[in-house]
């Protein structure tokens, strides 16, 4: 059976925007869908998300399980595919990453995730497959998304589908309960 593992959003948890809505419509076709609530969601430590991510991951089955991040649970996932074991446990599925980042984007709290960059040679062989959803009004990428996308483009070799609109899918303060592009880009990878 495939599992489906969801890395949420800074500030929030497994019952926010379109994780429930991708979580019931995955569980009802049969497939194993976890969406951990991160620790500390307003103030998180990259070793604690980390380590809490791995938890809901079975590395033993990497080859049947597709990683989804969104926002900063996309480079949680980045992380968590740089440390993974591709040796002892080959590839995983896929990973899509909704409205990630590939680099720093000038918030202090969360500095910790992006220190010392990404080794995107690892990253690339720990999923097959790689898929990245973002819009290009997002704020928190602003005027360099971009430089983002063309990093996850040519460094990752992931396919990226670029809505024209949809900010931070979504921004702060706004609501988002679906996300037919993110539903589409788990199942192409299934």
């Amino acid at each position: 059976m495939s599992v489906i593992v969801i890395s949420h959003m800074f500030a929030g948890s497994s019952a926010d925007v379109w994780y429930p809505a991708v979580q019931a419509e995955f569980a009802e076709a049969g497939y194993r869908v976890l969406v951990p609530d991160l620790p500390d969601p307003a103030a998180p430590e990259l070793a604690v998300w980390l380590k809490a991510l791995g938890h809901a991951v079975d590395p033993a089955f990497a080859g049947d399980t597709v990683l989804v991040g969104h926002s900063l649970g996309a480079v949680n996932v980045l992380r968590l595919l740089e440390a993974h074991d591709v040796d002892r446990y080959g590839p995983f599925r896929g990973a899509v990453l909704v409205a990630g980042m590939a680099k720093e984007v000038g918030y202090d709290a969360l500095a910790g995730f992006f220190a010392g960059g990404f080794d995107w040679d690892r990253i690339r062989e720990a999923a097959r497959d790689i898929r990245v959803l973002h819009a290009i009004d997002d704020p928190v990428t602003g005027s360099a998304t971009t430089e983002h996308l063309a990093i996850f483009a040519r460094d990752l070799g992931a396919t990226v589908t670029l809505l024209p609109t949809g900010g931070h899918l979504p921004s702060t303060g706004q609501e988002l309960t679906e996300l037919p592009q993110a539903t589409r880009l788990i199942r192409e990878i299934l």
